[in-house]
């Protein structure tokens, strides 16, 4: 089984290599976007965008409200084990 964590990308560390920083939680670290760019949607027009991470990689985008409900839930189920 696969979990795919919401965050929004707050930076673009390295376009070359499509790097950026994205916020998940409260919490920034480095992930790989070569899934979710294209010439359509460059590096550049990420910044502000909600993604699903998995192992350091941004799978696939996501809306706003998709992602602020899952991260309520995740901390709902994380509240259950505390």
């Amino acid at each position: 089984m696969c979990l795919g964590i919401p965050g929004q990308i707050v930076e673009i560390t390295n376009p070359q290599h499509k790097l950026a920083m994205v916020n998940v939680g409260g919490v920034k670290r480095q992930i790989n976007i070569a899934c979710i760019v294209d010439g359509q949607h460059p590096p550049e027009k990420c910044i502000g965008d909600w993604v699903l991470v998995h192992v350091g990689f941004a799978m696939n985008r996501i809306n706003e409200q998709e992602a602020k409900e899952t991260l309520k839930l995740l901390e709902e189920i994380a509240q259950t084990y505390i």
